[in-house]
Parts: C-alpha cells; sequence; structure tokens
C-alpha cells in the first residue's frame, strides 16, 4: 500500500509516534496498520490491526520474559510469572500508550470515537502490541527488543513490588469520596512542544471550589501530579477554603 492512502495529517501523525519510539519504520504502512482500528479499517476497506496484535503480544512476552530472566537471576518460576503479568497487562500498556499519547494518532471511526474510543484502555493495549508486532515486521527481533527496552525503561524499579501502592488519584478519589462526597474532575487544558516531547496541561477542580494546575510530560503525569497537589491541600486542613494552585512536573519522555 502506498503512501497516497494517507493524507498529510496521518503521515505528519505516524511520524510523531516514530519520534516518540526512536523507531523509524522501511514501509510506514506497517506503523498505520498497527494503528488501524477495525472502525477505521470497515469504513476506508484497510487492514485493521487485529493480526499485528497478536504478533506483538508474542513479541512482548518474548522480551519481558528475556529481561526478567536477565534482571532477577534469583527468582523462582512462579515470582518471575507473576512478575511479567503485571508488566503485560491491560492496564500497564494503557499506561505505556497513555505516555506515548498514542491515542491521538489512533485511525478509528467516527462512532468509535464518540464513544470514547481514543481512551479505552482495552484499544489502546490492542495498539502497543500492535506496534510491537509492526517493529519486528519492519526490522526484526533486535529493533523489537530495543523499543521494548525503551518503552519499559522507567518501568523496571517497581515492577517487583508485590502489592502496587495506590497512586494519587485513586487515593485522591477516596478522600474526596470521603471528605466531600464527590469525586474529583480533571480538566484537559492544552499541550505544547514538539511531537516527542509535549508537555500536557491539567486543572483538577475539587467540589468545594479549590483548583489545582499541573503539566506533565503524559495526560497521566499531569494527572497524577494535580492529584498530589489536592491530597496535600486536603491532608493540610485548606479543604474548605476555595484556591487555585499551580506546580510544574518534570516532563519525562522516551530517548534513544
Amino acid at each position: 500500500m502506498s503512501h497516497d492512502h494517507y493524507s498529510p495529517e496521518i503521515l505528519a501523525s505516524l511520524a510523531a509516534v516514530e519520534q516518540r519510539i526512536s523507531y523509524r519504520f522501511k514501509d510506514i504502512t506497517l506503523l498505520a496498520t498497527a494503528l488501524t482500528h477495525s472502525s477505521w479499517a470497515n469504513e476506508h476497506g484497510l487492514q485493521h490491526n487485529e493480526r499485528l496484535e497478536y504478533l506483538g503480544d508474542a513479541v512482548l512476552e518474548l522480551n519481558i520474559s528475556h529481561e526478567i530472566y536477565l534482571r532477577y537471576p534469583e527468582q523462582r518460576e512462579g515470582a518471575m510469572t507473576r512478575m511479567r503479568s503485571r508488566l503485560v497487562s491491560e492496564e500497564r500498556l494503557a499506561e505505556i500508550a497513555h505516555d506515548l499519547d498514542l491515542g491521538a494518532s489512533l485511525l478509528m471511526g467516527k462512532g468509535e470515537e464518540a464513544q470514547g474510543g481514543r481512551q479505552r484502555a482495552a484499544l489502546l493495549a490492542d495498539a502497543v502490541e500492535a506496534l510491537l508486532g509492526a517493529v519486528y515486521l519492519d526490522g526484526g527481533h533486535d529493533e523489537a527488543r530495543a523499543v521494548v527496552a525503551r518503552l519499559y525503561e522507567t518501568i523496571w524499579p517497581s515492577c517487583l513490588l508485590p502489592d502496587k501502592e495506590k497512586d494519587y488519584k485513586t487515593k485522591l478519589q477516596e478522600a474526596t469520596q470521603a471528605l466531600l462526597g464527590t469525586l474529583p474532575v480533571y480538566v484537559q487544558l492544552d499541550s505544547r512542544g514538539p511531537a516527542h516531547a509535549k508537555e500536557f496541561s491539567i486543572r483538577l477542580e475539587l467540589s468545594n471550589g479549590q483548583q489545582f494546575l499541573a503539566s506533565g510530560g503524559s495526560i497521566k503525569k499531569a494527572e497524577q501530579a494535580a492529584a498530589r497537589m489536592a491530597l496535600d491541600g486536603l491532608q493540610a486542613g485548606t479543604a474548605a477554603e476555595p484556591a487555585f494552585h499551580g506546580h510544574p512536573c518534570t516532563r519525562t519522555h522516551f530517548t534513544s
């Protein structure tokens, strides 16, 4: 399939994904297919990403299993299996997709998009697997392993924790339900910077009038930063006084 099947906007979006994963495709249609949801494929008569997802699932499991084997020679099979399960879970892959802002580059039908498809965890996780399958077909095992290593480079330190500590968003949700009887609201404001190093801004709103502004290298990081600020405010006993707070979140992104 030639580039003529894709608009300049789609090609620019694909190039941005290449920058974020630090890999340039020889065959860009493999990347396009990896990011093509069945709803968009059906509307345009093109191939969707389910076959690449199947392949990428195996690529991911093999490379994560290999890395666990090398990193943790003292671990027994059961512990290694549990570790791998956490690392390749839908939740983890969706987090990786959020960090890559992969949802913005997905090709999907209008109906699926209207139903929130770009934020759906299962769909995002599938796209990450399909992306790895595409890299494997385009560049071989070594390139796929390198991409997996880059995507997981900041994740390894926490993968041995038996029970993942509740994140700030979860803690804030529990606190606001108990203290205010409502849930926090996260509003995405804007994004700045080049495609491979975007900075996202988030406003967190509480029902008592407090607002917290934070930014980060992904929507998830910005939300976590805002939630942490809100927790600090609640714990300091300032929940009754409406206020607006701003705090930058350190930007992190994948590099080669």
